[in-house]
């Protein structure tokens, strides 16, 4: 299975948000400098996360994002989800697609069962799992605010 990259930069966003002091809201310029990622992409990204009911959001000059839930109660499966437009792994798997053997193929059950079990594998997981630690955090805006922090040394 393959996430795409829209998923994996929803994964990052979500990791950034989870890794700064509670109630800290950041903003798409600070995380587009942590991960090399534009803006542009990003954007796109906060938004699809705030709908989902994954970030809160708050425009102007002082404002930013941050989880809308605990990090241990955001399942990376829900992430998934709502990230991934499908799980088709095989072009006949498409909507209207029909194949010749599809009567007789064996292939389907097969990879749905993976899928399943790879979805299975995330919702076993949080974000409080992959949540950096602020000493891990890269220099920048985001490990200066973390070291403000009392919490962010704390294990």
């Amino acid at each position: 299975m393959r996430l795409t990259k829209f998923s994996d930069y929803a994964l990052r966003v979500l990791v950034f948000a989870a890794s700064v002091p509670e109630g800290r809201r950041v903003t798409i310029a600070e995380t587009a400098a942590v991960y090399g990622i534009s803006q542009g992409h990003l954007k796109k990204v906060v938004m699809l996360l705030t709908h989902a009911g994954f970030l809160h959001g708050e425009r102007g000059r002082s404002g930013g994002y941050r989880l809308a839930a605990p990090a241990d109660r955001i399942r990376l499966g829900a992430v998934v989800r709502a990230t991934e437009a499908d799980f088709a792994m095989v072009e006949c798997f498409q909507t209207g697609q029909r194949c010749r053997i599809e009567a007789q193929c064996r292939i389907p059950p097969i990879l749905s069962n993976a899928t399943a079990a790879f979805l299975d594998v995330l919702d076993a997981h949080t974000l409080a799992d992959i949540a950096l630690e602020a000493r891990f955090l890269p220099p920048g805006p985001m490990a200066t605010a973390a070291a403000t922090d009392p919490r962010a040394g704390s294990a």
